[in-house]
């Protein structure tokens, strides 16, 4: 049996930011506290309440995936909120992706750490599964308190300061609670996984049950190297204090010593065989996905409303070099590549190999059919008809072989990835050379170099090493890679504010124009959207209605 991250039957769904994050019953009054604490799979099933607020982002924005409030991609529905990250129209009044439900969450995890602590089944010792319940009940609170700390992160990489309760709170109690500050949300968050990841096992294989999705050591240990990159990034860090750097370069460097994981040369979404992969989100089978993102011709009229896809837009596209290094950039008047076998009529092959997982472009295999999205083709259609904003489909997470034929349909399970060995790389790789101010030290502790790290990610995905020692240069290199290898996982926005350069990046998204004269097509640069960035958009607005509530969540982040 494989632990779902869904709530089961026990328990209810409990996502409304609107009210007050403590009010509810954890038990949905279906059972008391005592009776469900007297048997092991209603404890366990409180534990999979607390991992169903674990965040995933197969539309986690009213149906938009968050890179839609970047310069990676466009949404189609004009209207939808995502589209406020872009258009200024953003406040503390018109809030998006608040995730104030993730103190449901918090609150579930503290109720459960609790409750678990004083749990006595002792009774139960001549049952024949009691020493395996026993050995699961040991490794409980330590996942219920890396699923807490990780909802912190989530609240803190939004709002910077936030309330941190860690015990289950009264209403009055919960209002009456001031912020922590950023730094110490995030020490709170190392003492934790520390705390965990030396109690929690590397794998549930061989543990009872074998089941996958389980916070395990390694994920304990990836989630203190994220929040030291964070606690480090110049959003945090604004005078780059190298020891922040060496700290999270050390936790990286943890994670590559353990020897549990490995890079992966083949696709890892939905991949659960991946050595790669710390820790998936599980999801059961469906198709909607494939149904708001397929191009239209091949959802068999099922898509109801068109409006529903993320595009990749041409500034991501851009970023993808070919295959042998060199880098390709569309302009008003075409293609502009050094790269000596790159061919402007067929400016989609022999790219980085991730392009392939990434985008679906203009002349692509798919289904069966080749994609056409040059005008008058067969995938050109206005927006609001099912064709692309950008002149680009996505594919990351796209499952092909999902079909909507009748009597023929096909779902498939898709499964999010919370985090990937490749990603402590290429932290490991940025905080080196933050901390060294060099792309090439290296000394007994930190046996491995930023430049040897960031070419394990570059030589995986089958792309040509970087070799250049400069630091400026080596920077735009790693960024860039964040970009490419990690699109459409949820990285780019949280990116641009943690690097601070959104004032730069953010102003305006670009798709292409193809069209075709007999045999040959033309490609120019298109100008889909001018957009709004402020500074203040490096963090949230804390939510009116909570201010409201709680006049200690002053002050309002700055900007707001």
């Amino acid at each position: 049996m494989k632990l779902k991250h869904t709530l089961l039957s026990l328990v209810v769904t409990l996502v409304c930011s609107s009210c007050n994050y403590l009010e509810f019953d954890e038990t949905n009054g279906l059972n008391t506290k005592e009776y469900i604490y007297n048997y092991f799979n209603k404890t366990k099933q409180m534990l999979t309440n607390v991992y169903s607020y674990m965040p995933q982002d197969f539309g986690a924005i009213s149906g938009a995936m968050r890179d839609c409030g970047s310069d990676d991609a466009e949404y189609a529905a004009t209207g939808a909120s995502i589209q406020y990250f872009n258009d200024g129209n953003w406040s503390q009044l018109k809030t998006v992706d608040a995730c104030w439900s993730l103190y449901n969450g918090i609150r579930a995890a503290n109720e459960f750490i609790v409750s678990v602590a004083e749990l006595d089944l002792s009774r139960y010792q001549y049952d024949t599964s009691f020493q395996n319940n026993s050995k699961q009940l040991k490794l409980f609170p330590y996942e219920a308190r890396v699923l807490r700390a990780f909802y912190f992160f989530e609240l803190a990489r939004r709002y910077g300061d936030i309330a941190m309760p860690q015990s289950v709170l009264t209403p009055e109690e919960a209002n009456a609670m001031g912020k922590t500050p950023f730094d110490e949300v995030i020490d709170f968050i190392v003492s934790e996984c520390n705390d965990a990841a030396a109690n929690l096992p590397d794998t549930y294989v061989g543990q009872p049950n074998n089941e996958t999705g389980r916070i395990t050591k390694g994920f304990a240990m990836a989630l203190k190297s994220k929040a030291l990159l964070y606690k480090a990034s110049l959003l945090h860090n604004p005078s780059m204090d190298p020891e922040r750097w060496k700290a999270s370069a050390k936790a990286a460097l943890d994670i590559i010593d353990l020897n549990l994981y490995e890079l992966d040369p083949v696709e890892k979404a939905n991949n659960l065989n991946s050595k790669e992969v710390v820790l998936f989100h599980m999801n059961d089978a469906n198709y909607n996905f494939e149904l708001n993102n397929f191009p239209i011709r091949f959802v068999e009229g099922k898509r109801s409303t068109p409006a529903l896809g993320v595009f990749p837009s041409q500034n991501l596209v851009d970023a993808f070099e070919t295959v042998k290094g060199y880098k390709v950039t569309l302009t008003e008047n075409g293609w502009i590549c050094d790269d000596p076998e790159f061919d402007p009529q067929k400016p989609y092959e022999r790219r980085d190999p991730r392009f392939y997982w990434t985008v679906l472009a203009n002349g692509m295999s798919f289904k069966g059919d080749k994609i056409e999205t040059f005008v008058g083709g067969k995938d050109d259609a206005p927006v609001n008809a099912g064709g692309s904003a950008t002149g680009y489909f996505l594919r990351k997470y796209i499952q092909e072989t999902t079909s909507f034929v009748p009597d023929q349909e096909v779902k498939n399970k898709h499964h999010w990835c919370i985090y990937r060995y490749a990603e402590t790389l290429l932290t490991y790789a940025e905080s080196m050379v933050e901390a060294f101010n060099s792309v090439t030290y290296k000394d007994a502790t930190y046996h491995t170099t930023a430049l040897e790290a960031l070419n394990e990610v570059r030589i995986n995905a089958g792309m040509p090493v970087i070799t250049t020692t400069d630091k400026d240069e080596f920077i735009r290199a790693l960024r860039n890679e964040w970009r490419v290898e990690f699109a459409f996982e949820d990285h780019r926005f949280w990116d641009v504010r943690r690097w601070k350069i959104g004032d730069s990046t953010q102003k305006e998204l670009n798709g292409v124009t193809i069209t075709k004269t007999a045999n040959t097509l033309s490609f120019q640069k298109m100008l889909y959207e001018n957009r709004t960035w402020t500074d203040r958009m490096y963090l949230y607005p804390i939510p009116q209605e909570e201010l409201f509530k709680n006049e200690h969540l002053y002050p309002q982040n700055n900007g707001w």
